[in-house]
């Protein structure tokens, strides 16, 4: 097993008599990229500046390496963190800023040249790079540059608050490929703070999710997509079709909300709860195909989201959205069955 890094043992903090974080407790391992996920007012934030040494709990410890750092300093502490607003010397060069924490630990400057320029490598930027002035680089390159200036420090953890959020589209799906290739290359543990989906499933080994103060679950992406702890979880981590529903026999569950009768999966413990069914786990069915659950309803609207297609379906009283790959069509106006099998859907709590 590896090593934990980074301990919170019942950490909360306090602001006046607001809670901002209650009762956490997670554990993360050496070498991991461990993304913390939430929506605005969550408690991210607060996390963060906790961990980094900005603020100190209220209650509960911090412990890296097994060490009690509650009241360690941030300059003191074997961490970095990367900003959203990123915080580069705007006046100074792209060298320059990768070699201030080198020049802090007195490094000679031929020494420092020759580790930012193996950084600027590293993140792939070239050579020229060194003597450009951060203002004339664009946004992805400050990005890297941040990064590299972040390494440079030689951390055991590096801190990251959102730091892709002000990119565009192509270019952070870039950045969260090259963000993760380098914590795999480098061996360091990456703590990574956002209120992206996306950012956190393809870049964590691991994920917490968090709201109103409170840690949510914690697991991988594939735990945390296919097996949400709740609702919440659930409709936070995509899109999902849901159903109010009590239990009517063993695989069986009635809509409240529409009288009408799903099937569900046969061990779930729970006599009534939200009956759970993501878009890509409904299937439009051909002439001849059956499923457990089977579905009228109409098409109303058609999207089409790079190589997959989402339908909503109108059934009964409500609309169901529906995801296929692109290949198939059907059209707005068509009448079509849809269909999911019991082991396609999940009762969760509500």
């Amino acid at each position: 097993m590896t090593e934990s890094i980074l301990e919170l043992q019942n950490v909360e903090k306090y602001f006046g008599d607001f809670v901002a974080v209650e009762r956490i407790n997670l554990e993360v391992k050496k070498g991991e990229f461990f993304t913390i996920v939430g929506p605005s007012g969550s408690g991210k934030t607060t996390m963060i500046r906790m961990l980094v040494g900005m603020d100190k709990p209220s209650r509960g410890d911090i412990l890296m390496s097994g060490e009690r750092v509650n009241d360690v300093p941030a300059n003191r502490r074997p961490t970095c963190m990367v900003f959203q607003s990123l915080a580069l010397f705007p006046h100074k060069t792209v060298g320059e800023n990768i070699e201030f924490p080198l020049k802090l630990r007195g490094e000679t400057k031929n020494n420092r040249k020759t580790r930012a320029i193996q950084l600027l490598e590293q993140l792939h930027l070239t050579e020229a790079y060194y003597a450009k002035k951060v203002s004339e680089c664009s946004g992805g390159e400050k990005q890297r540059v941040a990064l590299a200036r972040a390494l440079a420090f030689d951390p055991e953890i590096l801190f990251f608050d959102e730091p892709l959020s002000a990119l565009d589209y192509r270019l952070r799906k870039t950045l969260e490929k090259e963000l993760k290739d380098i914590q795999r290359q480098t061996g360091k543990t990456f703590v990574y703070i956002t209120h992206s989906l996306e950012e956190a499933m393809v870049m964590s080994d691991r994920i917490s999710i968090m709201r109103d103060g409170r840690i949510v679950q914690i697991g991988t992406p594939d735990e945390i997509y296919n097996k949400p702890a709740n609702s919440f979880v659930a409709q936070f981590m995509g899109e999902v079709n849901q159903f109010n529903v009590t239990r009517q026999d063993d695989a069986r569950f009635l809509d409240t909300d529409t009288q009408d009768t799903y099937v569900g999966p046969p061990d779930a413990d729970l006599q009534s709860g939200v009956l759970i069914v993501r878009p890509e786990r409904i299937q439009i069915l051909a002439e001849g195909e059956a499923a457990d659950t089977e579905i009228a309803g109409t098409v109303q609207n058609q999207y089409v989201l790079g190589s997959r297609v989402q339908y909503e379906v109108k059934v009964t009283k409500r609309s169901l959205l529906v995801e296929t790959m692109i290949g198939d069509a059907w059209n707005v106006g068509e009448s079509v069955r849809l269909g999911w099998n019991s082991d396609q859907a999940f009762l969760l709590a509500r």
